[in-house]
């Protein structure tokens, strides 16, 4: 009996840590697209991927919307040449995940070459089936 017992508590701890692991990959995922998009300047992957209550928040203080965001990638103001991202943490509660990681980006705003260092925490909300970047705020390292 203690067997039996033992098996179904390893088997349930494996099954719920595979649901979570899969929650962490496609949130993964969803970062690595944020990511790709902010380099590539792609405003209609940022607004896909972006949450219509998007608070973004800079490490100068600056706080924007979903629309200014996409915005500064659409007009160019913002350009990422590359962004690095390490140390990432992935945590998940239900439909809210919070990620953190380190941001090291060469960037190239109003032509004027640049690198900037960050500390990066978001918010991501699952909507509709689909990991949604609800919040943003850096910290410069």
């Amino acid at each position: 009996m203690y067997r039996l017992t033992l098996a179904i508590a390893v088997l349930l701890m494996s099954t719920t840590m595979n649901a979570q692991s899969k929650q962490e990959k496609e949130v993964a995922d969803a970062v690595e697209q944020l990511r790709k998009a902010m380099v590539d300047g792609d405003s209609l992957a940022l607004s896909n991927l972006a949450a219509d209550a998007l608070s973004y928040g800079h490490s100068g203080g600056k706080v924007e919307t979903k629309a200014e965001f996409v915005g500064t990638f659409a007009s160019g103001k913002s350009d990422f040449v590359s962004i690095d991202l390490s140390e990432q943490t992935i945590q998940v509660s239900k439909d809210v995940a919070i990620v953190r990681h380190r941001l090291s980006a060469k960037t190239n705003d109003g032509g004027k070459p640049g690198e900037v260092h960050l500390k990066i925490m978001t918010v991501w909300q699952k909507i509709k089936g689909g990991w949604k970047l609800l919040a943003r705020q850096a910290v410069k390292v």
